[in-house]
């Protein structure tokens, strides 16, 4: 597979995405665990069959300390028993509203009662925009066919600077 186009490379493209990485920088001000936030994002990622960003969230999960068991079972975490219950309805709502052209119901009003058992309203607010932000992409991503394999831990960080 080759890429189409580096968005990175685009004037236009490279603007969007320091503004893009400065608004999902604010999450880290929302409460969540990088933990948490790795693994919506991957789940995210799978399910939109975006390799570079299945690739980077995969990576930076690593780095934040995340298990090697874990990060292979996140795509069947219904069926094991390593997940916390926060994280299962933080998954929940990441399949859910990813999911939204698959189901009539959107995100179901028994997922949400399960996140917001567990998160607060910083919290939550932090957990929509994240899938709604890694949703836009794994868009990107997807149309413009950009590979996984070469992103290192870090460098998401470094658009912003």
């Amino acid at each position: 597979m080759s890429p189409r186009m580096d968005l990175n490379t685009n004037e236009l493209g490279a603007k969007f995405t320091k503004r893009f990485a400065g608004a999902a920088a604010l999450l880290y001000q929302g409460g969540l665990s990088p933990m948490t936030r790795e693994l919506v994002s991957l789940r995210t990622s799978q399910i939109n069959g975006c390799g570079m960003c299945v690739d980077m969230h995969t990576k930076e999960a690593v780095a934040a300390g995340e298990s090697e068991v874990r990060l292979h079972l996140v795509a069947v975490w219904r069926e094991t028993t390593v997940f916390t219950e926060p994280e299962r309805a933080a998954l929940a709502l990441a399949e859910e509203g990813t999911r939204l052209g698959d189901a009539n119901h959107g995100v179901s009003d028994e997922t949400w009662a399960r996140v917001r058992e567990h998160y607060d309203e910083d919290q939550t607010a932090a957990l929509v925009i994240l899938i709604a932000l890694t949703n836009a992409a794994n868009r990107m991503g997807v149309i413009t066919r950009s590979p996984g394999g070469a992103y290192q831990a870090g460098m998401a960080a470094q658009v912003i600077n």
